[in-house]
């Protein structure tokens, strides 16, 4: 069992998504950074796509009721507290193992999502094929909602790993969000096309897994802001009629009645997914070739990375030497 002791901010556990449901209504959901939740499974030795959960900006305190190996997707200031109070760094891009009674602090994240997984998974109920919360229906995860201080997480069985290691960390993809034109381009004027793909727009406080909007100079329409409401998936960009354009993610609806100017194609939407509001974003052209060439990539880094784990005993842990005392008292360099 692991006892979470404090949530300060919302976090709720996530998987591969739930594919085979838009047609009733359900929408895909999952976690937002595929490719960081298979490293977190890929350090405890789980399947790339098991329940794990998912940390926004600053993450929960939790505590070992037995022995677990657990792993860290992300860029945290998470500390380990042992039973006699002593604490120490717990590290990122690795497996962790806690002892009985020790307490996780994963503390604030530079990046903005990140992904703690255990060894053999969280012991969660399946919804339609999927332990991922969908909070808007209230399925999923815990009860359909964010974790909170008292609940009691049951954790699948398994042979304990070898604690492994990324010798780096993940290389994060910067510049502008390649995007394809959407079904709805000529709804636009060809000036907002051109204001899309030239201007900058900064993400808005109205941000959560359902989607993003974005601040900045708005979209005009050529054809009116309504259509008859057809299908959406994660990375549509839609604009209303208020011309701010609102880009899709995991948790997104399934059909919409706005017009839909563009998509980021699947290689960039993890991206997505780390925006904070405030952040500043471009978007860029590239055609249907070059975003299938750009997903082929990712799978492939995504791949190395992961056969690029090392067991965590070979060669030195430098963060944990450095964070030791290792020489205590007075030194005469003439003795």
């Amino acid at each position: 069992m692991i006892e979470i002791l404090d949530a300060p901010l919302p976090a709720s556990f996530q998987d591969g998504g739930r594919p085979g449901y838009r047609h009733l209504g359900v929408p895909l959901s999952g976690a937002l950074d595929g490719g960081w939740l298979a490293i977190a499974n890929a350090l405890v030795g789980n399947p790339s796509a098991t329940v794990a959960l998912e940390i926004r900006l600053r993450g929960p305190r939790l505590r070992a009721t037995q022995p677990v190996t657990l792993a860290l997707a992300g860029e945290f200031s998470a500390r380990i507290e042992d039973a006699a109070g002593q604490s120490r760094a717990a590290g990122n891009w690795r497996s962790l193992a806690l002892a009985e009674n020790e307490i996780l602090d994963t503390g604030f994240l530079k990046s903005g999502i990140g992904y703690l997984a255990v060894r053999g998974g969280f012991d969660l109920p399946a919804v339609l094929g999927s332990r991922s919360t969908y909070a808007r229906a209230g399925f999923g995860g815990i009860e359909g909602r964010a974790i909170k201080a008292g609940d009691c997480l049951k954790v699948g069985v398994g042979a304990p790993p070898i604690l492994l290691r990324l010798p780096r960390s993940p290389r994060q993809t910067d510049g502008p969000l390649r995007v394809i034109a959407g079904p709805q381009r000529d709804y636009f004027t060809d000036a907002a096309w051109a204001t899309l793909l030239d201007a900058e727009f900064s993400v808005s406080r109205e941000a959560d897994r359902m989607g993003l909007r974005l601040d900045g100079p708005r979209l005009s329409h050529a054809r009116g802001s309504d259509i008859i409401s057809d299908a959406v998936t994660p990375g549509a960009i839609q604009v209303p009629g208020d011309g701010r354009p609102i880009v899709l993610l995991a948790d997104c609806q399934t059909v919409g009645g706005y017009p839909k100017i563009a998509t980021v194609i699947a290689a960039d939407l993890p991206r997505l997914g780390h925006a904070l509001p405030g952040q500043t974003l471009r978007f860029v052209e590239v055609s249907l070739a070059q975003a299938l060439a750009a997903r082929r990539e990712a799978a492939a880094i995504l791949a190395e990375c992961i056969a690029s784990m090392v067991p965590e005993r070979a060669g030195f842990d430098l963060d944990a030497l450095y964070a030791a005392n290792l020489i205590d008292g007075v030194i005469d360099a003439q003795h």
